[in-house]
């Protein structure tokens, strides 16, 4: 391996150092985001019973056969049924129960006519008195076919069948279908546990005042932000001064509840980088991190390593925010989304061609993927690409750029000027 790591290189390291998480079962509402670890099976059939789709009566189906608005058919009434009735009353021949959705099906019912199908819907007739004693009757105007209006038992899932396979990324609908089925937990990868530490002794928390030489701790909480984004749990932890005793104790105090762990700033070659100093050379049992070039803009300096007893990845990110981000996104973020357990192909952001729309032509570093801040346009109809446009200089400090792109232009190693036109591959953001 040569001095600088390309971009590849260096993730696929990051890449073969994480592990998924060990699974664990948790409630419902607690797993959601999370990656199902095991095939879940359907216990009982969904429904549990054949049931009513709409407020009407349970029929037979011979007693409404030919039923028009001239000669309707006439049923006596002899019950009614809500949802989650326990008695429910027969339907013999000639009769009908009422019946609420969702309501059990009674014995004998072949259908459901729907209330306005009779003369105890609206614009049917005069309504008749559905609560009163049996001897009461329907008027039905419509025939209706066996099992019309009627949710079989086992219609949405029979029992045995696989209801959710391993690997699926619990959100609100599949929540929805495992609290039907009455599963109230589930085997999942945990969500990553991350702690975002800045470093800096002129870094102060936003709305405290500065003093001479001070700035806000912006990398803080957009490394939290990202990494909540990523589908982790984020811990931000208030900026650590510029010394590497005080660095090592708090690493090791927060290592303890830790998954991931993310520092910013303190990995060039200043004499006041402290990230660099304080974990360059850690006791073995303590494990390691690497310092790294690489061939990239922004972002060329880069820590990597397992520390702490768990061995927990650490990723020690420029100071810059436009390079900590940018990093972020391209090694720590695809790292949380493998231990949280998705699959290869969902690990990084998506990316697309797209024609570049500039006033002029782009200028990038002969030997180094450069990754642009942009606004991507989707396709025009007809059109096969979306077009990209620059946001903002290239600077990795200009935050406020950053907060108006959709994208990134990745601009690759060989290229050294980018021209209005070409197509070049984006990183979606959204």
């Amino acid at each position: 391996m040569t001095d600088t790591w390309s971009v590849d290189e260096h993730l696929d390291d990051v890449l073969r150092a994480v592990r998924p998480l060990d699974p664990i079962e948790l409630q419902l509402l607690d797993a959601q985001g999370c990656v199902l670890t095991e095939d879940v099976t359907v216990g009982a059939a969904l429904p549990p019973f054949a049931n009513s789709s709409m407020d009407g009566y349970a029929v037979r189906v011979a007693d409404v056969e030919g039923a028009t608005e001239a000669f309707p058919a006439s049923l006596a009434l002899v019950g009614e049924v809500a949802a989650g009735a326990e008695e429910l009353p027969a339907v013999r021949p000639g009769e009908a129960v009422r019946i609420m959705t969702g309501a059990q099906l009674p014995p004998g019912a072949q259908a459901v006519v729907p209330v306005e199908w009779t003369d105890g819907g609206s614009g049917g007739g005069p309504a008749v008195d559905m609560t009163g004693p049996s001897g009461d009757q329907v008027r039905v105007h419509r025939p209706a076919a066996l099992g019309q209006f009627v949710r079989e038992a086992g219609s949405d899932a029979a029992a045995g069948a696989i209801a959710l396979t391993a690997g699926t990324v619990l959100g609100a609908s599949q929540l929805g279908l495992l609290a039907a089925i009455g599963r109230a937990t589930v085997p999942v990868r945990p969500r990553p546990r991350v702690v975002v530490l800045s470093t800096g002794s002129e870094l102060v928390p936003p709305g405290v005042s500065l003093g001479p030489g001070q700035i806000h701790d912006s990398n803080g909480f957009m490394l939290a932000a990202a990494a909540h984004e990523a589908g982790a749990v984020a811990y931000r932890v208030a900026a650590v001064a510029d010394d590497p005793g005080t660095l090592r104790a708090t690493l090791d105090d927060q290592l303890a509840s830790a998954d991931l762990v993310v520092t910013s700033g303190g990995v060039s070659v200043g004499a006041y980088d402290v990230v660099k100093e304080a974990l360059s050379e850690l006791p073995p049992e303590q494990g390691s991190v690497e310092f790294r070039r690489l061939a990239m803009q922004p972002g060329k300096p880069q820590g990597f390593g397992l520390v702490g007893r768990a061995r927990s990845p650490l990723f020690a990110l420029p100071g810059n925010p436009v390079s900590a981000f940018v990093s972020f996104e391209l090694f720590v973020r695809p790292a949380l989304r493998a231990m949280a357990g998705h699959p290869a192909d969902a690990l990084h952001r998506p990316r697309v061609p797209a024609e570049l729309v500039a006033d002029g032509a782009l200028k990038s570093p002969d030997g180094r993927r450069q990754f642009l801040r942009g606004h991507y346009t989707p396709p025009a109809p007809g059109a096969a690409t979306g077009t990209i446009r620059p946001v903002g200089a290239s600077g990795s400090h200009l935050i406020a750029a950053l907060s108006r792109a959709n994208a990134l232009i990745e601009i690759p190693e060989g290229v050294t000027e980018a021209t209005p036109g070409g197509e070049f591959s984006v990183v979606l953001l959204g």
